[in-house]
């Protein structure tokens, strides 16, 4: 088993560290990340300039790039060997709801999707590193067991963890994508040279946290996993949006 470890927080994160200590026991693991922070970077690709990977003396390969630039040289042509998985993270902060539209931890999971095996995006909520052995346990369990998971191609596990000892998790709980609402605008500020800039503000409160969902499993002291899928046609809609068509025409 061979498999490629990635994340958003940069190289020199200890989220990475721990994933990678944690699963190097159990397959043959290649570590390719930032060389910097890309969180918010989604499924960003780097195409004005060139890429420059580097071997750091930890073996753990920098790009001077995003998550998805990262797991997507290190599938096609980079690494000698073929990799069977990708595994993101360990991420400090939530990746729920609506951040996995934004999120650099689940992008580089779903970049994994053509391999015939599921891919992992783990985040712990929190960004104090107290209780980074909780997820790191919990992500060696998850892609221990995935041998024996019949799901479909392309399947991303998206894996938040709550900011708890091990011993105080109750479990975990299959869950859907809950939804938040909307930003606070953002911070108008002046620099010292009198320009005006913007800061992003903070993500939009919990809107949807219903029972089912993956804000609320986390909120009692469950992670959440929520299975993901590339393809986000709205079935559902299309005979309504047919016959429109068909108006219009």
């Amino acid at each position: 088993m061979r498999i490629l470890i990635a994340n958003d927080d940069g190289v020199s994160s200890q989220g990475l560290s721990a994933l990678h200590t944690v699963l190097s026991d159990y397959a043959d693991c290649t570590v390719i990340a930032p060389e910097q922070d890309c969180s918010g970077a989604s499924s960003s690709l780097t195409l004005d300039r060139p890429l420059h990977p580097q071997t750091l003396s930890n073996g753990y390969i920098s790009i001077n790039g995003t998550p998805t630039d990262c797991v997507h040289l290190g599938l096609h042509g980079l690494l000698p060997d073929p990799m069977d998985m990708v595994v993101s993270g360990i991420n400090f902060g939530a990746n729920l709801g609506d951040d996995v539209l934004y999120s650099g931890t689940v992008a580089a999971a779903l970049e994994g999707r053509f391999l015939q095996r599921p891919s992992f995006a783990f985040s712990l909520l929190s960004r104090d590193t107290q209780n980074l052995p909780t997820a790191a346990w919990f992500a060696r369990r998850l892609v221990e067991a995935h041998a024996d998971l019949s799901i479909a191609p392309r399947t991303v596990f998206n894996v938040n963890v709550p900011d708890l000892p091990l011993h105080e998790i109750k479990g975990m709980q299959l869950t859907r994508l809950g939804h938040r609402a909307r930003a606070a605008a953002p911070v108008l500020t002046v620099n010292p040279r009198g320009k005006k800039c913007y800061w992003l503000a903070s993500v939009g409160e919990v809107e949807d946290g219903e029972p089912g969902t993956d804000f609320h499993a986390v909120s009692q002291g469950y992670v959440s996993i929520t299975p993901l899928q590339l393809d986000r046609t709205f079935h559902a809609q299309l005979d309504d949006i047919q016959h429109w068509l068909e108006g219009v025409m």
